[in-house]
């Protein structure tokens, strides 16, 4: 009868009889008590109630009947802590037991008993076992001293197991090696600062000598822990090379893949002109090749590695092109990972066998499949010059057969292709307007837009084709929309005389009939630009574009070097670090591949003083408790400082679109700009075809005509009426008053001010009316207020006073009020504000409580400060610095939050936030998701990072913040929210 039985049983009184049947003197009754007892567990029934009597069974010399209880034991002692004591005793006895087996189960068992109250009991049994004289049970007792750190890192090592632990890397038996080695790791893992694994030339001579007859997973546990010993020098490190290729040939795959590890990072050191590092190469590609005979899912891990490797060292696999052919009946993961890797190691020698598989694959079934096979013979092209022509004569075949998807992506390339080779192609474009109609995806109607916008000078009807995109503007995706306005302007510019009316449309239709601020910016630039300054307008929107690389898509070096140190593991098929994807302290080390030996190169190193081995760890801001901080704050003054001046390498936002950079729209700062604007006030836009315009519209002050043609300015007015304040504000000559107010475009805008809000009622203070709000202008926090007096007798002798309070802060100054404030007058008040006041934690922390006194009475309110007001200007962190401070800030100090409506795009509310002095460290885009890495720094010290994930399309942003001090969290976030919304 099978165990099934055990699972079966529904009486009521099932736990008494099993209680019974626990206690029964007949051993064969109690060992089937004890499997119905563990069969309940299994199935999720409480059978907590039986601890004492399993425990009971303990005393046995039964190795399965012991198993089973041992399993009993680790599922219910977090739940009974006091009856699990009982088993101290038996485990102790147990530990002195003449049977390996039962010293190992024993002493295995009492690791996985997660109480503190018996891990303590368990130091002492646990200290034999390290001893023993079988193997079997020191390698077990090894794996025991990381589990019992887990629970308690100190017991640890006040008992000096990490010392024992340490001595048995230099254990006779090779399994006790490989684990005493993995626990070390894992112990190594969780305190990174801490120097377990000393790792010297005798140590690793031990762990190399123990890798040959220790099992596969001994084996990768060494082999994990030879790829963290950086070599003396690059003897050495041939050496142990030497020893760790025959590795390369086992048959188990994680083997193989730490294996390549340790020889990749190894390989660094060693000189390019050395006969092994030729013969080393030679001996990589074999077992890579053989990885991908495996099935499926083991190929395409090997795949996500081996892409990594091709980047790092193409030169491996070079000639193994034929292995990443990919067969019919491989699964889609598996035939685009390979198609990738084809592209990489795509090369003048072999195009032609390349260029004529992915022809092949073209006119696949698979529609993912074949889109990305178009894709890349678009690459190829990009990559081996030689090939373009034969590439561009291949993608015009597959536009012939006319199938749709085919067809959309060919043109994507092929705009590619265009940008790659200027005026070398462009004979093809005929070709492709033949398809304009059956083009229905975004990215292929902007490419060919771009096309045609591009070539318009060579494309006779290029007007009508932009009318036949412009008819349905609205229903078209916003890439669809910036696309067709930029190519209309440069339509215009190339053919002013025709083209009058479509411009003033598509300005009309971006500016005010569209509610997508980009599009809307971009709209008003364009419309700034030619009404001002035509020629100007040429050599912004016509510029010369930069030719486009080869490889877009490679990781970046310092991302690849980690990636590299971290084969076959999860990183590596991610391709992502595992700080990315692991939460806690974990995993999270930086690793990085040691400086080339005997080349001039060193591995991302500034100067040739930094290109040591060791980096050394980027300096952590100093943990900060706000409660501490507030109470021990240094009550010396600081020196007020103004925003600083806008980098030079700061993103210029939507006007890289406009296809020329920032530099040459606006000039040198330090020069008058050539052509001044109008300083009228602007007007409705009149249309293109009348011809009388007003007198200040005239050729030569919109600096001049274009290309010889009056017709281009007649009547360009200046931006609609409708325009929001930033495009209508007094003009101060350049195309500075474009991006001076706070709707500019890509420049620091001025802090968000929130608007005055009412802090005191006058039926509260005998008419004395008080609105206010905080701003922070230069580097000072001002109060701004509004005293509105609604009594019948004059105010005078104003003075005011805080409470103490979070941040201390008090008045620089007294209240200015210089003349009497009659009955039904107001006036308006800045008092400048400074820090260095008491402190004392309010509630909430933003809290602020002031006394207002004049020459009638004494009132007191409260109002509240938004924080971002304590933001200073030197808030911005080193990117490493902000590394180290995220990974330094534990994971329960972290606080999500959800911003909801918000329709900035991430440039936009980057440049946003940087007005209020909260900083854009760097900026990732991962599947259509942009991620802002964020920092500001508080008047008092205290740092806060955030990270900012706004996805295109949706107005929800999410907003993590970190800081040493969580309390300031909640009110950071009410920050962000109104800045990001107002």
């Amino acid at each position: 009868m099978t165990d099934s039985k055990y699972f079966t049983t529904t009486k009521k009184g099932e736990i008494y009889e099993l209680k019974a049947e626990l206690n029964s003197d007949k051993k064969e009754k109690k060992k089937e008590a004890v499997k119905k007892v563990i069969a309940s567990m299994t199935v999720g029934k409480d059978v907590s109630a039986l601890f004492p009597d399993v425990v009971n069974c303990m005393q046995t010399d039964n190795l399965e009947l012991k198993k089973l209880v041992y399993l009993y034991l680790m599922n219910y002692a977090k739940s009974q802590p006091d009856m699990a004591i009982m088993a101290v005793n038996t485990f102790v006895k147990d530990c002195e037991d003449p049977n390996p087996l039962i010293r190992a189960l024993a002493v295995r068992t009492m690791g996985c008993i997660r109480v503190d109250k018996i891990t303590e009991y368990l130091c002492e049994p646990l200290r034999k076992c390290l001893k023993d004289e079988d193997p079997y049970v020191r390698k077990t007792a090894a794996v025991c001293v990381a589990k019992l750190h887990d629970i308690n890192a100190q017991l640890v090592e006040d008992q000096g197991f990490l010392d024992t632990l340490k001595d048995l890397i230099s254990d006779s038996n090779p399994m006790v090696v490989a684990n005493a080695v993995a626990a070390l790791s894992e112990i190594a893992e969780s305190h990174p600062n801490s120097n377990l694994l000393d790792l010297n030339p005798q140590t690793i001579n031990k762990l190399l000598t123990a890798l040959n007859e220790c099992t596969e997973w001994g084996q990768i546990f060494i082999l994990d822990c030879l790829a963290n010993y950086t070599p003396r020098d690059d003897r050495e490190s041939q050496s142990i090379c030497e020893r760790v290729t025959p590795r390369l040939s086992h048959a188990n795959s994680a083997v193989v893949l730490s294996a390549v590890k340790v020889l990749m990072k190894f390989m660094e050191m060693l000189p390019k002109d050395l006969d092994y590092y030729g013969t080393l190469l030679k001996k990589l590609a074999p077992p890579l090749v053989t990885l991908l005979s495996a099935e499926p899912e083991l190929q395409y891990v090997a795949l996500r590695n081996i892409n990594l490797i091709v980047q790092r060292r193409p030169e491996i696999l070079k000639h193994e092109m034929k292995v990443f052919f990919v067969k019919y009946n491989d699964p889609i993961y598996v035939k685009l990972e390979k198609l990738d890797i084809m592209i990489r190691l795509a090369s003048q020698a072999n195009i032609a066998q390349v260029l004529a598989e992915l022809k092949e694959y073209a006119t696949e079934v698979d529609v993912d499949f074949v889109r990305k096979a178009v894709r890349a013979i678009g690459r190829c092209a990009i990559k081996v010059e030689q090939s373009a022509e034969r590439c561009v004569s291949t993608l015009l075949d597959l536009i012939q057969t006319k199938v749709n998807y085919v067809v959309q992506e060919a043109i994507v390339v092929i705009k590619d292709i265009f940008r790659k080779y200027p005026n070398k192609y462009e004979s093809v474009i005929a070709t492709l307007c033949e398809n304009l109609d059956s083009l229905d995806e975004p990215e292929a109607r902007a490419a060919m837009i771009w096309i045609v916008g591009e070539y318009a000078e060579r494309i006779d009807n290029a007007d009508e084709l932009l009318e036949s995109f412009l008819e349905g503007f609205h229903d078209e995706s916003t890439q669809v929309q910036l696309q067709l306005l930029t190519a209309i302007v440069k339509l215009f510019l190339k053919k002013p005389t025709e083209t009058q009316e479509l411009v003033q449309q598509v300005l009309s239709l971006a500016t005010q009939d569209s509610d997508n601020p980009d599009l809307r910016d971009r709209g008003y630039i364009y419309w700034r630009l030619l009404s001002t300054d035509p020629v100007a307008a040429k050599e912004v929107v016509l510029a010369e574009k930069p030719l486009i690389s080869e490889e877009t898509d490679l990781i970046e070096p310092t991302l690849l070097e980690e990636l590299i140190c971290h084969i076959g593991t999860l990183a590596s098929v991610y391709h992502k670090p595992p700080s990315a994807f692991v939460e806690g302290s974990r995993g999270v080390q930086h690793k990085r591949l040691p400086g080339s030996a005997g080349s001039g190169e060193s591995v991302e190193s500034p100067d040739p003083g930094s290109a040591s081995v060791t980096e050394a760890p980027p300096a952590v801001i100093p943990s900060q408790d706000l409660l501490g901080d507030l109470l021990n704050l240094d009550l010396t003054p600081t020196s007020t400082t103004g925003p600083p001046a806008p980098s030079s390498g700061m993103q210029m936002g939507a006007m890289d679109l406009l296809g020329g950079g920032l530099d040459s729209l606006m000039g040198d700062e330090s020069e008058p700009p050539p052509v001044p604007l109008r300083t009228d006030t602007p007007q409705s836009p009149q249309p293109l075809h009348q011809s009388p315009s007003p007198p200040d519209h005239s050729p030569t002050e919109l600096g001049g005509d274009l290309g010889g043609s009056p017709a281009m300015t007649a009547g360009f007015g200046a931006p609609p009426a409708a325009v929001p304040p930033s495009f209508t504000a007094p003009v101060s000559g350049g195309l500075d008053d474009l991006f001076d107010l706070g709707g500019g475009v890509g420049m620091p805008v001025s802090i968000y001010v929130p608007p005055k809000t009412l802090w005191l009622p006058a039926m509260k203070a005998k008419g004395l009316e008080i609105t206010g709000t905080f701003g922070r202008r230069a580097g000072v926090v001002q109060m701004e207020m509004t005293l509105t007096n609604k009594a019948m007798s004059v105010m005078t002798d104003f003075a005011i006073q805080f409470n103490r309070n979070s941040f201390g802060l008090a008045p620089a100054g007294p209240l200015q009020v210089l003349t009497p404030v009659g009955p039904n007058q107001s006036i308006e008040v800045a008092l400048p504000l400074n820090t260095v006041g008491p402190v004392m934690k309010m509630e909430p922390l933003n809290n602020l409580q002031v006394a207002v006194k004049n020459n009638i009475d004494v009132f007191y309110f409260s109002c509240q400060y938004p924080i971002s007001m304590l933001f200073v200007e030197d808030g911005k962190m080193e990117r490493q610095v902000f590394l180290a401070t995220w990974k330094d800030i534990p994971n329960e100090n972290e606080s999500k939050f959800q911003l909801n409506d918000c329709h900035l795009n991430s440039d936009a509310a980057s440049n946003k936030l940087q007005g209020s002095n909260i900083f854009t460290i760097a900026k990732r885009t991962v599947e259509g998701q942009d991620m802002l890495y964020q920092s500001m720094k508080l008047s008092n010290g205290i740092w806060v990072l955030a990270e900012l994930r706004a996805q295109t399309g949706n107005p929800n942003y999410t907003v993590s913040l970190r800081c040493k001090a969580p309390e300031v969290s909640q009110c950071v976030f009410q920050s962000y929210e109104a800045v990001l919304k107002n």
